[in-house]
């Protein structure tokens, strides 16, 4: 049985481009055979927002910051920022991004990133959403509970 933690992430939103729209974010977290999962919602928010969310609230419920780590999400824009360290250049600039313009959801991203820093040892890894992941397919599921919470 691995000792690793093990994180699949997942957050959606109905009606992404209005202020009537509603989102949901899931999150599994998985340790020597324990399985835990958790899941929210918001009402005008963004698939964005909701993914962010999934993993804060995900890290946020772990103990254990040396524990080796892994985040799986579907989402490429979390994965790239955190793999590619864009982060940085954002901190230095002010919280703005290569086009000069202020990083959007900064507060969920200062969040985020103090609580992945506070990890011993922690991945972020990119998985196709809807392909049939057996975790990945239920982190959404939650997440769309997350929606159906707030309806």
């Amino acid at each position: 049985m691995s000792k690793k933690l093990i994180i699949y992430t997942d957050g959606a939103c109905s009606g992404n481009q209005s202020s009537t729209n509603i989102g949901g974010w899931g999150a599994i977290l998985m340790y020597r055979g324990h399985e835990k999962e958790i899941f929210g919602g918001a009402k005008n928010t963004t698939n964005n927002i909701m993914e962010m969310t999934a993993i804060i609230e995900a890290l946020k419920l772990v103990k254990n910051k040396d524990l080796e780590t892994e985040i799986y999400s579907d989402s490429a824009y979390i994965i790239n920022c955190i793999n590619q360290k864009w982060y940085v250049n954002w901190r230095r600039n002010g919280w703005k991004n290569s086009k000069k313009e202020s990083v959007k959801n900064k507060e969920l991203w200062i969040e985020m990133l103090e609580l992945l820093e506070s990890f011993k040892k922690v991945k972020l890894i990119k998985v196709k959403g809807h392909a049939g992941i057996e975790y990945n397919e239920k982190a959404d599921e939650l997440a769309n509970k997350g929606i159906d919470s707030v309806r």
